[in-house]
């Protein structure tokens, strides 16, 4: 996920999107499509850092179904070929050694799908919920991206395109679930340049909300936690617009590394924050929940961090309770281990090996 403590825009880049009364619920908004309403683990940043931690996607799957598995997208140009290539990245600065979207993701996940295609269980699908964060816009990446998801369709859950974006379609249940972030530039190649009648092969989340100018670090963080719901969201969702996507801000004031005692007003909190998501038809995520001692660290880093299993625990069973629908953290396995599970005859074998990056 990005590091949003370093750039002044980081409240408005990163809360969460929420509200607006129950009566303007989307027309077709079916809150029960991933896991029956239940929170699912959301395996944050599931992908190497410069050729480590190469086994988070099998890490991701072994964890049990349904799960979320995020993917940072870049793109790289051969410098030698002058063709591009979607890549899985923490930096929009590809740098070419990284694996592709097609390597470390589909082809790692295929034996998952095809078996679950061929058991035919469809009211435990989606099993995987296909995460993108684009590290950039430019339309080459995009419409890379978007051919890559035509050659997968088969395996994806999708929707018609409606005259009216307001209306929700049905989602067709496949064994995987593509939900992409905010920014307009995705929505014009993934949703407005499509014909009505067309499929959807990925959904939105709700625009960022807009943070009163003028205000420093302090006062954003504060504004972040105090702000209601209503004042977080400015908008209704669509038929592409379908989620929304949280940072801890609007939880506890300075996020995950400033977090005292998990308190009752804590806890009210976020159930008032999910709780008007849902009302108005929105699944919600939060990111991440981490908890982990310094010689625990395998690529994590300390800006999640609550600073113990002990402290994160307590949130992750808070989000649960609340209902939060994708609890994102990269102690994937840990999270789980608390969660019921469905399928679990389809986890790879520890032995798995990941394919060729390339």
């Amino acid at each position: 996920m990005r590091r949003l403590l370093h750039s002044s825009l980081m409240l408005s880049l990163g809360m969460l999107v929420l509200s607006a009364a129950p009566s303007a619920c989307a027309q077709g908004a079916d809150l029960t499509f991933v896991n029956h309403g239940h929170p699912i683990v959301d395996a944050h940043n599931c992908y190497p850092y410069e050729g480590r931690w190469n086994d988070r996607v099998q890490r991701a799957l072994r964890s049990g179904f349904p799960v979320s598995i995020e993917q940072d997208l870049a793109w790289y140009v051969d410098p030698h070929t002058g063709e591009g290539r979607v890549v899985v990245s923490h930096t929009p600065a590809a740098t070419g050694a990284e694996p592709t979207l097609r390597a470390y993701f589909f082809e790692q996940v295929r034996p998952v799908v095809e078996k679950a295609l061929a058991q035919n269980h469809p009211q435990q699908w989606p099993l995987i919920v296909l995460h993108f964060d684009f590290k950039d816009n430019q339309p080459a990446l995009l419409h890379a991206v978007w051919s890559l998801l035509g050659e997968y369709e088969p395996w994806l859950s999708t929707a018609v395109k409606t005259q009216d974006a307001t209306h929700q379609s049905v989602i067709e249940r496949r064994p995987i679930l593509v939900l992409t972030e905010s920014s307009d530039e995705q929505q014009k190649v993934f949703y407005d340049e499509l014909p009505v009648g067309a499929r959807l092969r990925l959904f939105g989340s709700a625009h960022d909300p807009i943070v009163p100018q003028g205000m420093t670090l302090q006062q954003r963080m504060h504004w972040a936690v105090t702000a209601t719901p209503e004042e977080l969201l400015h908008e209704r969702p669509t038929n592409y617009r379908r989620w929304v996507n949280s940072s801890w801000y609007p939880v506890e004031e300075g996020g995950q590394r400033q977090a005292g005692d998990w308190t009752a007003a804590d806890d009210a909190r976020l159930h008032a924050l999910v709780d008007h998501a849902h009302q108005l038809g929105f699944w919600s995520r939060f990111y991440t929940l981490d908890g982990f001692l310094p010689a625990q660290d395998q690529g994590w880093g300390e800006y999640y961090n609550f600073g113990s299993r002990d402290a994160v625990a307590v949130r992750w069973q808070a989000a649960m309770r609340a209902g939060v629908n994708f609890i994102a953290t990269d102690q994937y396995e840990d999270l789980a281990a608390t969660m019921p599970q469905v399928a679990k005859d389809l986890r790879p074998t520890v032995e798995a090996v990941a394919p060729a990056a390339k």
